[in-house]
């Protein structure tokens, strides 16, 4: 196996200083995280709203510390680039990524430059990039707050695939599209994969789309993960109750019962 990151038993704790008693307390966010991820594979990670997949992400991406476990990254021995993180994200907000009073077109040259130390001939690269994500040129000198949700979303794509990462992480990048627009980036991700050979870590609510584009499922609850395998198995055979409320959810298919299950939690039922 070509394994890229192998997660073992990762947690994270946010602590809370007690003044009046000089105690310190934590609220657990993640809990024995473990999974390996072979290079090239794209893996989906699904789950309620703060069960801690984006909290994950940011750890994998070495933007937050973990209280404890171990997290193995196997970067290629091409990588050299101390200035640039070989796992790079795709924020939900790209705004935290895309500077909105920048050009487009400045901000892709310079992810350029950095990744290859040449500031020559780089106009083939940057078209290639940007056609890569669909961007249209005659927005290449409009400045981050000029373009659309949408637009700013593939401008920030663009620029991540500039520095060339061995890991994409995207956070919840079908949010608040419609079906068609949907479509789109999914078909745009796997054309990613195919062509770049990233290998890929894509957080998102519609497990509906997580089946089409992934090759492996991870479902989290509560900072937990409560199954994982193969995607085709995992929506074909699934084991836990909570992933069965989610495939269900996703086809608008629960029933009274099963609501109720939600609140009442999914750990006594697994």
């Amino acid at each position: 196996m070509n394994e890229l990151l192998i997660v073992e038993n990762i947690n994270y704790k946010v602590i809370k200083s007690n003044f009046l008693s000089w105690k310190k307390s934590g609220k657990e966010i993640l809990k024995n995280i473990s999974f390996r991820l072979e290079r090239g594979k794209i893996l989906g990670i699904a789950g309620e709203s703060g069960c801690g997949k984006t909290t994950l992400a940011k750890i994998l991406a070495g933007v937050l510390p973990y209280s404890g476990g171990k997290l193995t990254f196997m970067q290629s021995d091409e990588w050299h680039n101390k200035k640039i993180s070989p796992v790079q994200i795709l924020f939900q907000n790209n705004g935290e990524i895309l500077n909105p009073f920048r050009e487009v077109n400045e901000i892709i040259e310079e992810a350029i430059i950095i990744k290859t130390k040449k500031k020559k001939n780089i106009q083939t690269g940057k078209k290639k990039i940007l056609d890569s994500v669909n961007f249209p040129e005659y927005l290449w000198n409009r400045k981050g707050f000029e373009l659309s949700g949408g637009e700013q979303q593939r401008a920030a794509l663009a620029r991540i695939l500039a520095v060339k990462p061995e890991l994409l992480i995207l956070d919840e990048p079908f949010s608040a599209q419609d079906p068609g627009s949907q479509l789109n980036l999914l078909n745009l991700f796997k054309e990613i994969n195919r062509v770049n050979g990233i290998t890929t870590i894509c957080i998102a609510h519609n497990v509906s789309i997580l089946k089409k584009l992934c090759d492996e499922i991870i479902i989290m609850y509560k900072g937990e993960i409560v199954e994982q395998g193969a995607a085709e198995k995992i929506f074909s055979q699934p084991k836990h109750p909570y992933t069965k409320f989610l495939i269900k959810a996703d086809s608008f298919e629960l029933t009274y019962e099963e609501l109720k299950l939600e609140f009442e939690g999914f750990k006594s039922a697994g």
